[in-house]
């Protein structure tokens, strides 16, 4: 993101607006501007202003003769009022920021917009989680913390290295991978920072313990934070024995988030319906 200096007045409203806290007003320029290191093109000041188009030079001049008069020109708290913002177009690698950080735009891996993965949540239809296996999905940062993909590659190295674990190919972080049996990113996004982004791998139940090992020992060395999320088949009474015991003995505190109830359809005609699917 550009804030154009002829343009900017200083009123300061887009830094709150900023979820990365990207965007600071410059005491020596007296303009906004944005630290391109932490922003990750996800135009939350761009869609979360409204544009005005009051002329620069008149609002300065009146803000500067408020000062004399000991008043502030204090625009209302959702408005650029001079339209300083203009969208960079942005180039390869950069554009990857975008993709992961802005809800608006679709992932071209996958055409669901923001991070686009759909995980375990279609498990009905798609059939990734069969029994006595756990789909689980390693979430990296949030507002204000974000991620570097260095950070997603240490993680994905680790994982790859637990035996049994595969990486789920529609999901956009394998879709930047160049070796996906090792977890090895491409190079050139390796410096690039997003919002969050999530990782999304698949194995067997006895395998579980070791990942959440892993995953606790490489998050110590992460500059962000990580969640995780378990998808699992119910039995035939709805529960989940498997999966559910474990993750308590580790000392986690499971909450059901959804519960899929066989009502969808497999889009191949040839692919039998597969049970119903709950994730922790």
């Amino acid at each position: 993101m550009y804030i154009n200096p002829n343009k900017c007045v200083a009123c300061g409203n887009c830094t709150y607006v900023c979820p990365m806290g990207a965007i600071y007003v410059d005491p020596a320029s007296r303009r906004a501007t944005v630290d391109r290191n932490e922003c990750v093109e996800c135009h939350a000041c761009f869609h979360g202003l409204s544009q005005e188009h009051l002329n620069p030079t008149l609002v300065r001049l009146l803000s500067k003769a408020f000062e004399y008069a000991r008043l502030r020109f204090d625009p209302e708290p959702d408005v650029c009022p001079t339209a300083a913002f203009e969208p960079d177009k942005l180039e390869w690698p950069r554009a990857v920021r975008r993709a992961f950080s802005d809800p608006r735009v679709p992932h071209e891996s996958t055409g669901v917009v923001g991070r686009g993965t759909e995980e375990v949540k279609t498990n009905d239809v798609t059939g990734r989680v069969k029994l006595g296996e756990f789909g689980m999905t390693v979430e990296f940062g949030r507002p204000g913390v974000g991620v570097w993909f260095r950070d997603i590659q240490r993680m994905a190295w680790a994982l790859a290295k637990v035996e049994g674990v595969t990486f789920e190919k529609k999901n956009p972080v394998t879709s930047l991978m160049t070796d996906v049996a090792t977890g090895t990113l491409r190079d050139d996004i390796l410096e690039e920072k997003v919002m969050s982004a999530i990782i999304e791998i698949k194995s067997t139940v006895d395998k579980l313990e070791e990942v959440i090992r892993v995953v606790r020992e490489t998050e110590k060395h992460l500059d962000t934070v990580v969640s995780l999320g378990v998808g699992v088949r119910c039995d035939d009474q709805g529960e989940d024995p498997l999966v559910l015991p474990l993750l308590e003995k580790l000392g986690y505190r499971v909450h059901r988030g959804k519960t899929n109830v066989g009502l969808g359809r497999a889009a191949a005609a040839e692919t039998a319906p597969p049970e119903p699917a709950v994730t922790a």
